[in-house]
């Protein structure tokens, strides 16, 4: 079995389902994917987010703002805490760095982080580190702020195993998404077949960022067995071994989150 460790289901199109996100649900675990953790982006969006994942013991979720996210409510330590107590929430994020959309002073972008930090390690919830082009920034604030006291996964990652090995040794976990099978990708693949197996996570980042064979189509939670297949080919290994390896790293990572498969 599989855990998509990072989707947006409230962004999914739901057309083949006739909007019923039960639908992308059932696709997911006819492909062995059973559990998935929805990740917030704003709190506009937060609560409809909550309201349409809540029904469903196998999905989890998050709460932060993405450091792209400019114009919506930037929330402070204490209302990321609040809404941490909600039990469907796992972890804290998506939070981090972006110098790759944004533009001009993005000092706003760096103090967010930091209180999302700070919530983290409050709520003793793990952090969700989105990081674009912004390595050096985002890593000397994980460590400055002791983000290792909350654990965490550098989601969606896309760098090479320097970066990759200054993450590890923050505490935090490399999470992998369909990016691995892109053409171009030769040191993602490294860093593929170098992390640790008790440090790795699988995702899909879905609606975007399908792997091949469905790039430029939108993504979906069920593609997570594509990102597993191809890291188990990466270092001469098998599915199941990258299934149960990251199925239990998502576990005790995000410790909040109860299976509600007994195999777990």
């Amino acid at each position: 079995m599989l855990v998509d460790s990072h989707c947006h289901l409230d962004l999914l199109d739901l057309a083949p389902w006739n909007g019923e996100l039960g639908g992308a649900l059932d696709a997911a675990a006819q492909q062995d994917v059973t559990h998935m953790l929805c990740v917030s982006v704003t709190l506009e969006r937060w609560t409809p987010m909550m309201d349409m994942i809540r029904p469903h013991a196998n999905v989890y979720a998050s709460v932060g703002v993405h450091p792209n996210e400019h114009a919506g409510r930037d929330p402070g330590v204490d209302e990321l805490v609040r809404l941490a107590a909600d039990p469907k929430i796992v972890a804290i994020g998506e939070t981090g760095l972006d110098y790759f959309r944004s533009e001009g002073d993005l000092e706003w972008q760096r103090e967010r982080l930091r209180r999302h930090i700070a919530a983290a390690k409050q709520t003793h919830k793990p952090l969700i580190i989105h990081m674009r082009e912004a390595t050096d920034d985002t890593l000397r604030i994980l460590a400055e702020e002791n983000a290792r006291d909350a654990g965490g996964v550098m989601h969606c990652f896309s760098e090479d195993w320097a970066a990759a090995r200054r993450a590890l040794d923050l505490g935090f976990y490399i999470s992998f998404s369909g990016i691995v099978t892109f053409k171009t990708a030769n040191a993602l693949r490294d860093v593929a077949a170098k992390v640790p197996l008790d440090r790795m996570l699988v995702e899909t980042d879905s609606p975007y960022l399908a792997p091949i064979p469905h790039r430029g189509r939108p993504n979906y939670p069920a593609y997570t067995r594509t990102v597993a297949e191809k890291i188990a080919e990466v270092r001469g290994s098998h599915y199941d071994e990258i299934a149960a390896h990251s199925t239990r790293n998502f576990f005790k990572l995000f410790s909040n989150a109860t299976p509600v498969d007994s195999r777990i």
